[in-house]
């Protein structure tokens, strides 16, 4: 019987989003800047005797929120396929392969759902992986690429990690060295923002405001984004994030969160501050580690998701005996 897998499922942050027009397929079109870091989830796999059976526990490490009605799920309880996104990455890497074993899948869960970091889509990858390497499929990495990418636009980044330069609806994906030595403070504010619904909320907002179905932004070059991240000067990077005008510009309790966060990273010493995706986490990426760690205490006094990490270069398989 093949070893069991343990791989870590890293998340990521956008340190750059902008976001087009909504397309005729119901897409928009991207250009973002991805880099993955040290802080995500870890799935195991188990190869059962049993044939086609699939089954996941997750165990919840997600701490609770100070709201108790948005507080996670019970730990280590079994997750329904139809919302479960390693499911289908299982059914799909089955279908594409014939691969029939039954398999046993721990999920420990550290990334909060609705959090902009791309849990669910690298948790995907991670399997696709795992799988592809535990059922000796020897898949190269554009077979691989094509199933992640019918799982979710996200999902293709997570199959290499690192830092890249993603356009289209994410399926255009342009690897770029990997910022180093610096410190990457994540701080959610306990509560989701589900992507759909932020997409629908950013096209009324910019209708209303605009009334072209767009805003104007920062002129920056493809040259621009990718010189400035080499550079390695997060003082003086001049990304943006699209959806950060729209969760800021508001009076209520989510808006007031969003402007108390980005506000206390920078008075922590954060040398850039940003939004994550379509939200909600925000982000603080520091130059120097003891001025993060000291933000990451300060802000754990308000805040109960706070994870203090760094960019990470490449992923890691462990066989487990």
């Amino acid at each position: 019987m093949p070893p069991s897998l343990k791989i870590p499922a890293p998340c990521k942050i956008n340190l750059h989003l902008r976001v087009g027009k909504r397309r005729a397929d119901g897409y928009h079109d991207l250009e973002s800047l991805f880099a993955a870091t040290d802080f995500g989830d870890t799935l195991e796999f188990e190869v059962l005797k049993s044939s086609g059976v699939c089954e996941i526990l997750t165990d919840w490490q997600v701490p609770s929120t100070r709201l108790p009605e948005r507080s996670p799920p019970p730990r280590d309880f079994p997750v329904s396929p139809e919302e479960n996104i390693v499911y289908k990455a299982v059914s799909l890497f089955r279908a594409r392969t014939g691969f029939d074993r039954g398999l046993r899948v721990r999920l420990e869960k550290r990334v909060p759902l609705g959090g902009g970091l791309g849990g669910g889509s690298s948790d995907a990858a991670a399997a696709l992986t795992a799988l592809n390497k535990l059922a000796d499929t020897g898949l190269g990495g554009e077979d691989l690429r094509k199933m992640a990418l019918n799982l979710g636009s996200d999902v293709p980044f997570f199959l290499s990690g690192g830092a890249a330069l993603v356009s289209g609806r994410g399926e255009n994906i342009e690897p770029l060295p990997v910022p180093s030595g610096l410190s990457v403070l994540l701080v959610n504010p306990g509560f989701p923002s589900p992507t759909g619904l932020s997409f629908r909320r950013l096209d009324r907002w910019r209708t209303q405001r605009e009334g072209s179905g767009g805003l104007p932004g920062p002129d920056l070059s493809r040259t621009r984004l990718i010189s400035a991240l080499a550079e390695g000067r997060p003082e003086a990077w001049p990304y943006v994030n699209d959806f950060l005008p729209l969760f800021l510009d508001g009076q209520g309790e989510e808006a007031g969160a969003y402007r108390r966060l980005i506000s206390s990273l920078r008075e922590a010493g954060a040398d850039f501050t940003g939004l994550s995706g379509a939200g909600s986490t925000c982000f603080g990426v520091f130059k120097d580690r003891k001025t993060a760690e000291k933000a990451s205490e300060t802000l754990l006094k308000a805040w109960n998701l706070v994870y203090l990490t760094f960019f990470l270069a490449s992923l890691t398989i462990s066989v487990l005996k």
